[in-house]
């Protein structure tokens, strides 16, 4: 009979969903999320990237404008009593520097997959940074004890703005540090251990040259 096959078709129309092409993978209500994620749900590592350099190039815009206002002030009176730097600066120096190193070894172990060697340097790493800012602290002890403040003349003003704001600055990179050493990363993170550890060394590695630019500009501007 003709209309035998009416039953059927109309359930092949109900099944098909109406035709149309099939929906991107995401569905609509995320919108472009599926752009901005790399497979597996997880988020591009180059806006961790992006922001290292942006949070870099504002820190070094502020120091460089302090570095100006040092270089005008001092050769704009003659009230500037130079800053006998303490011996112990050279001593928190060469522990900064040895931090970058033991980071770079430490980043090298986890290129192997030797997450524990890569622990146990970035814990160094740590360490060191934690022993410059201690050092610092000493060194601020040891100028106080021979009467010079802050506010004793330009000079005293400038080195302790230079360390105050550079030690400020490190100690969130040591945070940074603290943060990729003790925090379990697995595949459902936001970032990966990789590209943490990658984002902490370059801010490191940028403090670390900073200290020594801000080191040589004391001791040469006496």
């Amino acid at each position: 009979m003709p209309g035998a096959t009416a039953v059927p078709d109309i359930e092949v129309i109900i099944e098909d969903g109406g035709g149309g092409p099939t929906p991107p993978p995401g569905g609509g209500d995320d919108g472009d999320d599926g752009k901005r994620r790399r497979p597996g749900g997880r988020p591009s590592p180059n806006r961790y990237y992006t922001g290292i350099a942006l949070g870099i190039v504002s820190i070094l815009m502020f120091f460089m404008a302090l570095a100006s206002a040092f270089l005008v002030r001092r050769g704009a009176s003659g009230d500037w009593i130079p800053v006998h730097l303490p011996a112990v600066l050279w001593i928190n120096t060469l522990a900064l520097i040895a931090s970058s190193f033991t980071l770079e070894r430490a980043r090298r172990s986890l290129s192997r997959l030797d997450v524990s060697g890569f622990r146990k340097l970035w814990a160094v790493t740590t360490g060191l940074g934690a022993l410059f800012l201690i050092g610092q602290l000493v060194a601020w002890r040891q100028l106080v004890a021979q009467g010079v403040f802050m506010a004793s003349n330009p000079a005293s003003s400038f080195f302790y703005i230079f360390t105050a704001a550079h030690g400020v600055h490190l100690l969130g990179g040591v945070g940074a540090l603290v943060y990729v050493l003790v925090r379990k990363f697995d595949n459902n993170r936001s970032i990966a251990l990789p590209t943490a550890a990658e984002v902490a060394s370059y801010y490191w590695h940028f403090m670390d040259g900073l200290w020594v630019f801000l080191l040589a500009l004391l001791y040469l501007g006496k």
